[in-house]
């Protein structure tokens, strides 16, 4: 039977037409809480980003101004002399890397340990390392912290990577990516000569590359912005991160608010450049992972 287009195409129209078309008062409610929702979240950026071109006096003015009068340059330029940005940015960058690629190793070694061998207490082992996120960081603070003191990595910058590298979100979040890679696929590969390392490296990983994507960027995020621990492992100003430097950038009566805003709004300039770099891997990412269990 022969289909007509043209009257498909008129029922179709009027259909949305009889709903209100692409102005149905559901759509446009939900648009508006998504705008509210942006501009919740996106305000208060926005009030850092203005008011570190503030002076110092304009920054107490009440009632206070969203924009400047006057756009004020030198508070980077005057803040860089005084603040070490570079000697810190060099620390942040080095343990956020070093925290990452080790976080990545860690798991994605784990999550396919977990997801594709069969041995006995493999969903035991998963449960208590799932356990693990109810035991909140001020709990084994000071066990951790006397590991690395018998370590002798106390005050050194891998103190600071070594003990968040394996995460069970990491974790729960490869391995659950990677339970929805066929079986087949590595049973293949076996018959065809490779070994496990090959399997693991030439399948598993570039499969998993969105999931990978996805534990970056958190892993990042969670590096770049920790004080608590880095404040309890570090001493030596020389091995500050941008998050310790900026809590002691102030003085001991008065704080420069337009210094200290300048440096945060550079602070968070790498963190968001990473995370524009890599969102397009974030939705599919996270969309698949926890599909089976």
């Amino acid at each position: 039977m022969a289909v007509d287009f043209l009257q498909v195409e008129r029922e179709t129209a009027r259909h949305h037409v009889g709903r209100g078309g692409p102005f149905h008062l559901t759509t446009i409610l939900t648009y508006a809480a998504l705008l509210l929702g942006v501009v919740i979240m996106f305000l208060p950026v926005l009030w850092v980003v203005f008011s570190s071109f503030k002076s110092l006096e304009e920054i107490y003015r009440i009632p206070p101004a969203f924009f400047p009068e006057k756009w004020i340059i030198t508070n980077y330029t005057e803040a860089l002399q005084k603040f070490p940005f570079l000697r810190y940015l060099f620390n942040s960058v080095t343990v956020t890397i070093l925290a990452t690629l080790l976080t990545l190793t860690i798991n994605s070694m784990a999550a396919f340990a977990l997801s594709k061998y069969n041995f006995r207490g493999r969903d035991t082992i998963f449960l208590i390392i799932l356990g693990t996120l109810m035991v909140p960081l001020q709990v084994i603070m000071i066990p951790v912290y006397m590991v690395m003191a018998r370590l002798e990595l106390v005050n050194t910058l891998w103190g600071i990577i070594i003990p968040p590298s394996a995460t069970p979100t990491g974790v729960f979040l490869l391995r659950q990516y990677m339970l929805t890679i066929p079986d087949e696929l590595l049973e293949a590969a076996r018959i065809d000569g490779a070994g496990e390392w090959r399997i693991f490296l030439q399948i598993i990983l570039p499969l998993t590359r969105p999931a990978l994507a996805v534990l970056t960027v958190f892993s990042i995020m969670w590096r770049w912005n920790d004080f608590l621990w880095p404040l309890i492992v570090i001493n030596d100003p020389n091995l500050f991160t941008l998050q310790l430097g900026l809590a002691r950038f102030r003085g001991e009566l008065v704080t420069d608010w337009n210094y200290v805003l300048a440096m945060t709004v550079l602070t968070m300039l790498p963190i968001t450049f990473v995370f524009a770099f890599l969102q397009r891997y974030l939705v599919s990412g996270i969309a698949t992972t926890g599909l089976k269990g």
